[in-house]
């Protein structure tokens, strides 16, 4: 399933603010969200904005590393949700597609990680149909949080 981000928001749970990453997925009223941390959510919020702060980030470091070998991210695909023991969420897990001088390739990563890649490259992302199935939620819920870009200076 195609999917795009959405937005970048800050929710308020007992813990604490947490940043989560919407994902809209092609057709569908509900969205996909993924709960990460506070760096990796502003530099997905820098990526969408293709702001240059003058020397890379890791995930513009790493594209340069990739551009310079040669190789370019295909696409992103969120795969799996992992279960937790405790019954409470779960992990999410995504796939980076390379085109490298060898071939194509698969590597595992982060989908925080493969988003902030993602928002830098345009490259497509996509959801599986368990993913959205067992991660989707209501978008409404997520509209009226903060955007992450005026938080992040709060925290």
């Amino acid at each position: 399933m195609q999917a795009t981000i959405d937005a970048v928001r800050v929710a308020g749970t007992p813990q604490g603010p947490v940043p989560v990453v919407v994902l809209a997925v092609d057709g569908e009223e509900d969205v996909v969200p993924i709960f990460i941390g506070f760096e990796e959510a502003t530099s997905i919020a820098r990526g969408l904005e293709a702001d240059d702060i003058g020397r890379p980030l890791t995930h513009d470091l790493l594209l340069d590393v990739m551009e310079e070998l040669g190789s370019r991210i295909d696409r992103v695909v969120v795969s799996e949700i992992q279960e937790r023991d405790d019954g409470q969420g779960g992990t999410y897990i995504a796939d980076l597609h390379l085109e490298t001088p060898r071939g194509e390739t698969v590597v595992d990563a982060r989908p925080s990680d493969s988003l902030a890649l993602a928002a830098r490259t345009n490259a497509d992302i996509e959801v599986t149909g368990e993913v959205f199935e067992n991660g989707r939620d209501d978008r409404s819920k997520f509209e009226e949080l903060q955007d992450i870009r005026d938080v992040s200076g709060e925290m």
